[in-house]
């Protein structure tokens, strides 16, 4: 997670309230479904959503958003799960979905094992949004020209690829960020590198449904 800093500005720039319905894809540790749950209060409702591509994780991802769901405090929390493009079978009409350090898997070969191109992620993602709805997207940063290519290896993707394939599915760019920008990344190492872990230069974009 970010300094208090960041975490405020970057709920402002997702643009969620109380009384939001917020989807938070691939949640990890639960940190953000947290955070959201907190925002949203009793009128709103976080839909934590594990997608199956990665529940056989040994960590149990799904058991463990599970869990977060029964903690104090948490009724709002919705832990669920399906394949990446079947978001809507298990979800209601969202204000924003977020996105975290996940776009670039979507050029992966573990995600795309089950036919999960970003193309059609893009489109599931237009049709659960309610009408001028926030589509999220944080992202490691690839080098300018590398496009989708070091999505696997680096973990990273370029920031205009992100856009393109976006706007492909009727979304248009509300918003973009460089609250996360480090000019001192190289963008040549993995994003677990020691020499970069946690601070990568990262992108972050707001698109929204019209």
């Amino acid at each position: 997670m970010y300094d208090q800093s960041k975490l405020s500005e970057l709920i402002r720039f997702a643009r969620i309230d109380a009384g939001s319905t917020v989807i938070d894809v691939y949640p990890g540790d639960g940190g953000w479904t947290r955070l959201f749950s907190d925002i949203v209060g009793p009128e709103g409702r976080v839909y934590s959503f594990v997608p199956a591509e990665v529940a056989h994780f040994k960590n149990d991802p799904v058991g463990g958003m599970r869990v977060l769901a029964k903690e104090p405090g948490r009724e709002n929390v919705d832990a669920v799960s399906a394949d990446l493009v079947a978001l809507q079978e298990v979800t209601q009409p969202a204000d924003v979905l977020w996105l975290h350090l996940f776009y670039h898997d979507l050029h992966t070969a573990l995600i795309q094992a089950k036919g999960a191109t970003a193309a059609h992620f893009n489109r599931a993602v237009y049709q659960r949004l309610k009408p001028g709805g926030s589509y999220v997207i944080v992202d490691h940063a690839a080098a300018g020209g590398a496009g989708t290519g070091d999505a696997q290896s680096l973990h990273r993707i370029e920031p205009a690829s992100v856009r393109e394939e976006v706007e492909a599915a009727g979304f248009v760019l509300d918003a973009e960020s460089t609250m996360l920008a480090n000019k001192d990344d190289s963008h040549s190492v993995k994003v677990f590198d020691p020499s970069i872990k946690g601070e990568t230069d990262r992108f972050a974009y707001r698109f929204v449904k019209l």
